[in-house]
């Protein structure tokens, strides 16, 4: 479904992503992890179309997306949740998942959909009406996931969801991510610094380090890896 060949990606002269490689296949929840700064939301921010690629491919769904703009990006299907989730505070909720659905015409569905997410995150339906700056962090997150579904995409991307939350939010943002996944056959890309809780709800996962993907496998080998484990599990 999506694939980066040998990206490498700057920042002036700071090179930040080194001849990255990695693939996703359709229904999979492959997650990447790593140390911060290592270079895990520039891979989503290049992939995206925010950042651009200097060398190498981005393919997704078999087309080269590599010098195409975010928008256009979203319009293939492609949709991310940022770090720090960035709703529209000044907007309710409801108004925030219209701004979700901004590109779709098929109001029956988007009524559909709304009515999903409200079943997903039942706290929103509550304050469906309430500016979405004033939700809590948890509740702000719910929104900004829910506002991504709203474009219907076939590859959802996630930065950090579990940033800055209480463990018993992140948990139940875990267990909806697993959700979307099986009942919406949404492929999911996550990038994440708890790495237990990631490889745990991921198929397959990368490690990345300095900006190169230094090991990858599945979720469950990554998990009892000894250098991943004293590197990000404290083990």
């Amino acid at each position: 479904m999506l694939k980066l060949k040998d990206i490498n990606t700057f920042y002036g002269n700071i090179h930040a992503l080194k001849g990255v490689t990695l693939e996703i296949n359709q229904g999979e929840i492959i997650c990447l992890i790593g140390a911060n700064g290592a270079g895990k939301s520039t891979t989503l921010m290049t992939i995206s179309g925010i950042v651009p690629a200097r060398q190498g491919s981005v393919t997704f769904l078999g087309e080269d997306i590599t010098r195409v703009g975010a928008n256009k990006i979203v319009e293939k299907g492609m949709v991310q949740v940022p770090e720090g989730r960035r709703i529209f505070p000044y907007l309710t909720v409801a108004e925030n998942l219209d701004m979700g659905a901004f590109l779709r015409k098929d109001k029956d569905g988007i009524k559909r959909d709304i009515e999903y997410v409200y079943t997903l995150f039942p706290v929103l339906a509550n304050r469906r009406n309430q500016a979405g700056g004033t939700l809590s962090g948890g509740e702000q997150q719910m929104l900004a996931i829910s506002r991504a579904l709203m474009a219907r995409p076939k590859l959802l991307l996630l930065d950090e969801p579990s940033l800055g939350l209480a463990p018993i939010i992140i948990r139940q943002i875990f267990d909806i991510i697993k959700r979307i996944n099986q009942e919406q056959k949404t492929t999911i890309f996550l990038v994440e610094q708890n790495a237990n809780l990631a490889l745990k709800a991921s198929h397959r996962g990368y490690v990345m380090e300095n900006g190169v993907i230094t090991l990858f496998d599945t979720g469950a080998n990554l998990l009892v890896n000894e250098d991943v484990k004293k590197a990000y599990l404290g083990i």
